[in-house]
């Protein structure tokens, strides 16, 4: 007899992934590039109010997985999201939801390679950006192809030295501020002597603080949460997803404060603002240049090196390689659902032995193979580029969630069904959602980001094109039948 967690669900997939996987796997999607990298440029706009930015950005976050959390928990199946856009919106809009997230996380996937070539750097700067992405590229796919219980061991081990690392930095950092063991620069003071808590305004030219740089990190503030909503992807091969996924989504918004507002507070603390830049993780920046100080512990006097610079660098990397396997796994099951839809083609949903959609996989990672291209070809400016594309995709696909759960709800008020996960404050949290992801992208167009709000459009249009000829093929199909 098999287990309960290999037992098949009627997709084909099995539920593999253990209450300890999800727990965990809810847990590495906020800690990842978006923390350890993305951090960099959204300071040196914003300055030590970054922090507010990410506050406010992990309460949206938060709302929207409560929005999907209580869909999931409902119906736990493949292509989550994508599959109550087709059900309760309409045909396109599942459609359409589906393929802007296999889109979007595509280009996460070249980010968080990008990203892993960024930290190899750190060790090696004469490795070509492109080899790192290429050989990480070969090992997260051969990984996945395995089985889903391979996968979400990985993601637990992965997710277990995100979370050790984090505490042990905050730890570390506040027994530094509080022991003045970091130095004449280190101290709480940091957080708003220099220029106060809202330093920068909208130009760098105009000397003036206020609100105007926070605005402008918050488009890249928002990078950091796109990984949040894996735990609906993982509800078709999860055991006992009714219990599992409500306290794993509950569990966010405690992550937040603590991995985010936490660790940037004793950043910023540690080392004046001013000193942060784009071009490394910041948290290894602030401990590297602390290598010449010293401090007592139980006695003993403990000279810091770059040891633990290089440490840290470690723990970056393996947030990248964290973030990158779970791309890897959502992207291949978000092609499964849409095949099962049949918005994709039928030998998508082909299965190997292990239960595991390889053909999704290999599809997927031949796109996201172009990424090595454009390392190759613009390796300085990679990173930078698809951040801002995975934003405009980002939107489009929060914003649908919590659209599709506004009509979920509808459908289930007149159903007289009550759902077993409910929203929090629901239809509230929904509308402030809503309002929020619109400002993000007026906020971009306003701060020179016009780009990727100008390709929303022309992507939606692109979608409905697609769609429009995959629905004439099959109407095609079924007269000829």
């Amino acid at each position: 007899m098999e287990p309960t967690t290999e037992k098949k669900t009627e997709q084909g997939l099995k539920r593999g992934l253990e209450n300890r996987h999800i727990q965990l796997i809810a847990l590495g999607g906020a800690i990842g590039t978006g923390l350890f990298l993305g951090i960099g440029p959204a300071a040196v706009l914003a300055g030590p109010s970054v922090i507010l930015g990410y506050a406010l950005a992990g309460i949206i976050a938060f709302f929207i997985m409560r929005q999907l959390g209580e869909m999931v928990v409902e119906e736990p199946v493949s292509g989550s999201f994508s599959h109550f856009a087709y059900k309760y919106w309409g045909t396109f809009a599942g459609f359409a939801s589906g393929w802007n997230y296999w889109m979007l996380y595509i280009l996460v996937s070249m980010s968080e390679l990008t990203a892993i070539g960024v930290y190899v750097h750190f060790w090696w700067p004469e490795i070509p950006l492109w080899t790192s992405s290429l050989f990480f590229f070969v090992a997260i796919n051969a990984l996945n192809l395995s089985s889903v219980k391979v996968y979400g061991e990985a993601e637990f081990w992965f997710s277990i030295v995100k979370v050790v690392a984090i505490i042990a930095m905050i730890g570390f950092g506040t027994y530094l501020l509080i022991s003045g063991s970091g130095g004449s620069q280190a101290s709480i003071n940091n957080l708003w002597n220099d220029g106060g808590f809202f330093p920068k305004g909208l130009l760098e030219s105009d000397g003036k603080g206020g609100f105007q740089g926070l605005f402008a990190a918050i488009t890249l503030i928002m990078f950091s949460f796109g990984g949040l909503e894996l735990i609906g992807i993982t509800a078709a091969e999860a055991d006992k997803p009714e219990k599992t996924i409500p306290k794993a989504t509950n569990q966010v918004i405690y992550r937040i404060l603590i991995f985010y507002v936490g660790a940037l507070v004793i950043l910023f603390a540690l080392s004046p603002w001013k000193n942060i830049t784009t071009k490394s993780s910041p948290f290894v920046m602030v401990f590297e240049s602390l290598k010449g100080f010293q401090f007592q512990l139980f006695g003993h006097t403990i000279y810091f090196t770059s040891l633990i610079a290089n440490v840290l660098n470690l723990i970056v990397l393996t947030a990248a390689l964290s973030v990158y396997n779970s791309c890897v796994y959502s992207n291949s099951r978000m092609l499964y659902g849409l095949s099962k839809q049949g918005n994709a083609p039928a030998f998508l949903s082909k299965l190997n032995r292990n239960h595991v959609p390889v053909v999704a996989i290999i599809v997927s990672g031949l796109f996201v193979a172009i990424c090595i291209v454009i390392n190759k070809l613009i390796p300085d400016q990679a990173l930078e580029v698809l951040m801002s594309l995975v934003v405009s995709s980002l939107m489009i696909n929060w914003l649908m969630i919590s659209v599709v759960h506004l009509k979920f709800k509808q459908r289930k008020k007149v159903e007289q069904v009550r759902t077993k996960f409910p929203s929090f404050i629901y239809p509230l949290s929904n509308y402030i959602c809503l309002l929020f992801l619109v400002g993000i992208l007026c906020l971009m167009w306003l701060t020179g980001m016009k780009l990727p709000v100008e390709l929303i459009p022309g992507w939606l249009l692109f979608l409905y094109g697609c769609y429009w000829l995959v629905k004439k093929q099959a109407q095609k199909k079924a007269m000829a039948n």
